[in-house]
């Protein structure tokens, strides 16, 4: 594994926000039937989704973000230095969002931006791109953006991944701690691109760019065209189950830590299942693994921050240890330690808000 250290610094700020529009899981009942249904609830978690406006863009949602720690008073628009964007439903092929957020945000001309097309291990990859640029700069902070609407490239008729994943966006500010000079953002990761076709959406860019959008039936039983993304299901179950926690474990002996070295696990929420399998593989008490899957569903790159908004935001002051985890497309997957103060974390934010040129 590859390991990244920063010392020194801290999150300022922590920002959610998703769209208004809920979906039960009963609502899935006409086109799934309840039986089918009723068990991927089961074996998934997932009670509820959130869904954006057709006009609604990624982007938005982490701007809505961004917005709020603004109007928080916990940074300022001058003090940003560095503007990250995660996420696989960019607003343009040209340019880059962060460029668009950049203007969006107010944040002026001294500003390095950049995209990062990730999923669900993006946040934790940009928190070492943000980082990494951070540490070069002097007096200034980082804003770290997520976002995704992965539903709008999925087949409505994919009874595998159109009930599980849910819309949203978070800002993290990313910042020198003075008072803290010793706190370490410790993190960690592996990638095997051998396997990335088992989360694809095979055309929509420049290497399929002529493929017609014909739905058709896959070798899977699913309709679906190229332009929807495409998941193998087991493949990407038995990545979660095995290369993931070997990750966390061999995390814990490079660190010398354990489960009981931090006060929760900040886990992408993937499914229930799989978060169960984790906590037996890296001996974590259930306990300590916060959930949002069941009202939120699987939120891509936005899974840890959605978590931590959700659960911690109202929190009596104090500082966590935690170990975040993030994996999936790739295939890419990460773990780390970071510490985190909660009353810099923001409750969670609804808003159908959309950009307008």
């Amino acid at each position: 594994m590859l390991v990244s250290r920063f010392k020194g610094f801290k999150i300022g700020a922590l920002s959610v926000a998703v769209p208004s529009h809920k979906i039960q899981i009963s609502d899935f009942y006409e086109s799934f039937g309840k039986d089918l249904v009723d068990k991927f609830s089961e074996m998934a978690g997932v009670k509820q989704i959130a869904h954006t406006s057709l006009k609604q863009t990624a982007s938005d949602l982490g701007f809505i973000a961004a917005e709020k720690v603004f109007e928080s008073g916990k940074a300022k628009r001058e003090d940003i230095g560095v503007l990250v964007f995660v996420s696989q439903k960019p607003d343009f092929r040209i340019p880059a969002t962060s460029f668009v957020l950049q203007k969006r945000l107010g944040l002026g001309e001294n500003v390095i931006c950049q995209d990062i097309n990730l999923a669900c291990s993006g946040f934790i990859f940009g928190l070492q791109t943000s980082l990494s640029i951070l540490s070069n700069l002097k007096g200034k902070k980082a804003l770290l953006i997520t976002a995704d609407t992965s539903y709008k490239t999925m087949s409505p008729q994919d009874r595998t991944m159109f009930m599980l994943f849910g819309d949203s966006g978070s800002a993290v500010v990313l910042e020198k701690d003075d008072l803290n000079r010793e706190q370490i953002f410790e993190l960690a990761f592996r990638t095997n691109g051998d396997k990335f076709k088992s989360i694809i959406t095979p055309a929509g860019a420049f290497r399929n760019r002529n493929l017609k959008p014909i739905d058709e039936v896959w070798s899977d039983d699913i309709v679906r065209n190229d332009y929807n993304t495409h998941m193998k299901g087991m493949a990407v179950f038995e990545f979660s189950i095995t290369d993931v926690p070997k990750l966390i474990n061999d995390f814990y002996k490079y660190t010398n830590t354990d489960a009981s070295s931090y006060d929760n696990f900040i886990l992408h929420q993937a499914n229930l299942y799989i978060l169960k399998q984790l906590s037996r593989k890296c001996k974590i008490p259930f306990e300590k693994i916060p959930l949002s899957i069941d009202r939120f569903g699987n939120n891509s790159s936005n899974s840890i921050p959605l978590v931590l908004s959700d659960h911690f935001s109202n929190a009596d002051n104090k500082t966590l240890r935690l170990l975040i985890s993030g994996f999936g497309a790739g295939l890419s997957w990460a773990c780390g330690a970071i510490n985190i103060d909660t009353q810099n974390i923001l409750p969670i934010f609804i808003s159908d808000d959309f950009f307008i040129e």
